[in-house]
């Protein structure tokens, strides 16, 4: 582990356990955090499908002066290994990845925030290590997907066109992302492309995941998964879900039934987002807030 950087974590690594050397981000939090009673609980952020731990930057920070905030990079993205074998970018290796990360880390219980794959892969922990998950926020996902923008996330995966600048890339992404972000800052598109985009030694930049999790997704489309039962195994910890109201991946119709699945669920559809919110939302960092508040009580 390395010393505590000017934002405020600590660079981690671990191995899985099938040899991949894997990234996360650890923000301590305060010294008693989050108090006697749970010294082995933490908060851990989980990202979407291209994502990596950067896009919980802004989140981390601040819920980092209550809790201690462990944000991973999945194998194949960010600074984690790439993996050898594409097929192995499956929910069951996600799982097992962060069961091993939990374990290096010698945490007991986890609030898990995830967004798209990260709710996902908490749906997956709630039926494989269900003493484990202390409660979830799920970002802008839910046990049915909106199988047309997902060919479109697909598209936009595929393109491995490299780009001249950090100018260039601004401008690629907010041409990609622009209809689920439509009143997106100069600092929200700034952030977002440092977060999908790496530099090369050639001095271009590309995406910072391996294409090989593309096969994954274009399989996706052409099999049919019930992701109900993992939903449902959520029923007996605390569920906060969050929608985009622009969102073409979680439905408004999917989150009503979900609503009704799980009558306790709490949920907030956030104005003018797509796929998905930022997590810097002011309404969503005060859901988020309440939610772990309640959840850690």
């Amino acid at each position: 582990m390395n010393d505590v950087t000017a934002s405020g974590y600590q660079e981690g690594w671990y191995t899985s356990q099938d040899g991949l050397r894997l990234f996360y981000r650890d923000y301590p939090g305060p010294p008693d955090a989050p108090g006697d009673a749970h010294p082995r609980t933490v908060v851990l952020c989980l990202p979407g499908v291209s994502r990596n731990s950067k896009d919980f930057a802004q989140l981390a920070e601040r819920l980092s002066r209550r809790y201690r905030v462990l944000c991973p990079d999945l194998r194949g993205r960010g600074l984690s290994a790439y993996d050898p074998d594409p097929d192995n970018y499956i929910l069951p290796i996600y799982v097992n990845d962060v069961r091993h990360l939990l374990a290096a880390t010698g945490v007991e219980h986890t609030h898990v925030i995830g967004t798209s794959l990260g709710g996902i892969i908490a749906m997956g922990m709630a039926l494989s290590m269900p003493t484990v998950l202390a409660s979830a926020v799920l970002n802008d996902i839910g046990p049915e997907v909106g199988l047309e923008n997902l060919r479109d996330i697909i598209d936009y995966m595929k393109d491995e066109s490299p780009l001249p600048g950090w100018g260039a890339v601004e401008e690629h992404v907010r041409t990609a992302f622009l209809r689920n972000l439509p009143n997106g800052t100069e600092d929200d598109w700034r952030r977002i492309a440092r977060n999908t985009y790496k530099e090369t030694a050639d001095g271009v930049f590309v995406h910072a995941f391996d294409q090989g999790i593309v096969r994954q997704f274009e399989r996706a489309l052409t099999m049919k998964f019930d992701l109900w039962p993992m939903f449902r195994a959520l029923g007996s910890i605390p569920l906060l879900t969050l929608r985009g109201a622009l969102s073409g991946i979680l439905m408004p119709e999917t989150l009503e039934r979900m609503q009704a699945a799980m009558p306790d669920m709490t949920s907030l559809t956030v104005a003018d987002r797509g796929h998905p919110p930022l997590l810097s939302e002011p309404e969503v960092l005060e859901a988020i807030d309440a939610h772990l508040a309640r959840a850690f009580c």
